[in-house]
């Protein structure tokens, strides 16, 4: 009978899959030999079973024979448990292309190629835990395996095992594949951080970090972010620079919260990413979204475009000024000389 087992594998405590040293061709040869001497007892005079003999005789012969093919039987069985079981399901493509994709702790285990007639079903182990399924029968070509990665230190490892859906009882299980390990803590990549909030004052510039979060909760049911997991290990970098200008500037921060000195009146950009210390590969986030001050300085804007608005603007309010004050003078002394006019006639 075949057995329910991968070859080469056999499960321990716990659901555990222990590894089996398979059986070489030497051990076959000598297995095979060894039932090849086991033969059914011959005469003792002629070496060949005799055509009469006694009761006795006929009983003890028949018990020899019987206890040899027990034992082909048995040698047989042995040979069979050392070679594996049968290999109904040897046809199933092995998965390929095994990658983690995983961005603030949420991870998608990804693989090719695409199921036709058989479905996929994903075993996932760290170090430190047992052997759990996911993704049971599945026809995708992707597993969100996020939920069996809470313990973010330990190493892990998958296994896609290729299955045919079949309501005959199934006495093996067919080869897997075995994707490359991974440590959630030391790999996963660190998503965009947030502006939360940023205020330009006089010479000082403001801006407060907002951590991206993960997929793990407290239990209030809260979203840890990446503050909350990684602590002293997450650093800040904020990068500026003036507006319109190609110099910049970075200043690091332990805390979400950065103050900087900048020259007064003059605006600024800038954009901050995370660095996990400890790492030696994928150290640095994917960069915020770039933010610019808004205190816009006229003269910085338009240039001398505006001495010349202004400098007409003045000169026409100066001619219609002037203009106004002479037509008013003028009105005036029309209006004195008219009066002079008209008093001497009154006096007549």
């Amino acid at each position: 009978v075949c057995s329910a087992r991968r070859p080469g594998t056999r499960r321990g405590p716990r659901g555990a899959i222990n590894r089996v040293k398979p059986a070489s061709l030497t051990d076959f040869t000598r297995v095979a030999a060894a039932a090849a001497t086991l033969q059914v007892p011959a005469s003792p005079r002629s070496g060949r079973i005799p055509a009469t003999f006694s009761a006795a005789e006929g009983m003890a012969s028949a018990l020899d024979a019987l206890a040899a093919a027990c034992g082909r039987a048995l040698l047989l069985g042995a040979l069979l448990s050392q070679l594996g079981p049968c290999s109904g399901n040897s046809e199933l493509p092995t998965a390929v292309n095994i990658t983690w994709s995983s961005i603030n702790f949420k991870t998608i285990l990804q693989w090719q190629p695409e199921p036709t007639t058989y479905v996929y079903t994903v075993e996932i182990s760290g170090i430190n835990s047992n052997w759990k399924k996911v993704c049971i029968h599945t026809k995708e070509t992707e597993c969100d395996v996020t939920d069996k990665l809470e313990k973010i230190k330990d190493t892990y490892t998958a296994h896609i095992v290729p299955e045919m859906l079949s309501e005959t009882e199934k006495f093996e299980e067919p080869s897997y594949a075995i994707s490359p390990k991974f440590t959630p803590y030391n790999q996963t990549k660190i998503g965009r951080p947030g502006i939360q909030t940023y205020e330009l004052t006089d010479s000082k510039l403001k801006v407060l970090v907002e951590d991206p979060l993960t997929p793990y909760r407290f239990p209030n049911k809260s979203f840890k972010s990446i503050r909350d997991i990684f602590k002293n290990d997450l650093e800040y970098t904020l990068y500026y620079w003036k507006d319109q200008s190609t110099g910049k500037k970075e200043v690091t921060s332990k805390s979400n919260q950065f103050e900087i000195s900048v020259d007064k009146g003059k605006n600024y950009c800038f954009y901050v990413q995370a660095t996990i210390l400890s790492r030696k590969e994928n150290r640095t986030s994917q960069k915020s979204k770039v933010n610019c001050t808004h205190q816009r300085d006229v003269l910085d804007e338009y240039g001398t475009e505006v001495f010349v608005i202004i400098a007409a603007a003045a000169i026409v309010i100066l001619i219609t000024i002037i203009g106004l004050s002479v037509t008013l003078y003028k009105c005036k002394k029309t209006k004195a000389a008219k009066e002079k006019e008209i008093v001497p006639l009154n006096n007549v």
